[in-house]
């Protein structure tokens, strides 16, 4: 279970599709970024993915087995975990998450470097897109975020 939680958490603090952490390798970690050699159809213009403090924090807190180069290991030893919607739909439902999809993390990732201020092009580069059209239906602005930018332009006026 400690694997599958380390899996969420880190679909959520790096935006990474979800094949990407399943199939994620040590030999991929590096201090400050994940390298992914792998994604999907080269899609990322740079195969890097930078890594922040809380998703450093969960990988140092992984065990590395030495026959296992995975780092969201398998119940079967040497192999790396094969099923994640099963525990995601155990999850969304003790949460009264209704319909949220795994790829939604995503989505909600990008949503939080945009509420953070950053531009759609710095978020872009951030899950790997290469179309700024792509970001722009990732992210998703909350109604507290909404007002407070209403408020902040209100009262710049004044």
């Amino acid at each position: 279970m400690p694997s599958v939680v380390a899996a969420f958490r880190l679909l959520l603090f790096t935006g990474c599709r979800l094949s990407e952490i399943q199939f994620l390798r040590w030999e991929y970690v590096r201090d400050d970024c994940v390298e992914l050699p792998d994604a999907k159809t080269d899609s990322r213009v740079v195969p890097v993915v930078p890594v922040g403090p809380e998703a450093r924090a969960v990988l140092a807190a992984l065990p590395r087995e030495e026959d296992n180069p995975w780092v969201i290991r398998g119940r079967v030893p040497g192999s790396h975990i094969t099923d994640l919607q099963r525990p995601w739909r155990c999850i969304r439902a003790h949460a009264g998450l209704g319909d949220v999809r795994i790829h939604d993390l995503r989505h909600s990732y990008a949503s939080r470097a945009l509420a953070l201020g950053e531009s759609l092009t710095m978020i872009g580069k951030l899950p790997g897109h290469t179309q700024v059209q792509t970001t722009s239906r990732y992210v998703h602005l909350d109604d507290a975020t909404l007002s407070q930018a209403v408020e902040r332009g209100c009262t710049s006026y004044l």
